[in-house]
């Protein structure tokens, strides 16, 4: 039986692809007490895809912010493989979104809104969050954002 996230998942539209595998020696998350820390994920399609761009140059805004949402639906994939159950969620503590952007983009909060954004439509006051926006020359794969979280279990 699925929990109260999945089922708010579910009436987003919203199924979650299996978490992904780490692309280096790192882990994808790791729980320290009742912290979950986890690696930061790229945007990829339900195919696999890779979504690659340059904020400012290849790719607007709105591109960015559903890229995103994307690396959104990946963090809470990782979640659900590090709990077995999403409603283990407390609170979304922080999230840090890296922008692929040109040096004259000036727009990376607008771009990570895609992915806080999605935190609070799936988990509602719990998913408020303090956060980073920050630009980067290059990110791997050349994908266009990539996003890392820290989120609070429930004991």
């Amino acid at each position: 039986m699925s929990g109260a996230i999945e089922a708010k998942l579910a009436d987003l539209g919203i199924t979650l692809p299996e978490a992904a595998a780490p692309a280096a020696n790192y882990v994808p998350y790791v729980k320290s007490g009742n912290q979950l820390f986890i690696s930061g994920q790229i945007p990829q399609t339900a195919s696999g895809e890779k979504v690659i761009g340059k904020l400012g140059d290849t790719m607007e805004t709105e591109a960015g912010q559903e890229a995103a949402k994307l690396c959104a639906i990946s963090l809470i994939a990782q979640m659900k493989a590090a709990t077995g159950d999403l409603d283990k969620v407390a609170r979304i503590v922080k999230l840090v979104g890296f922008v692929n952007s040109t040096l004259e983009f000036g727009d990376q909060p607008a771009v990570i809104n895609g992915a806080s954004n999605f935190m609070v439509d799936v988990f509602g006051d719990k998913g408020r969050h303090a956060r980073s926006a920050v630009s980067a020359a290059s990110l791997p794969f050349g994908v266009a954002v990539e996003v890392e979280a820290i989120v609070e279990l429930a004991d």
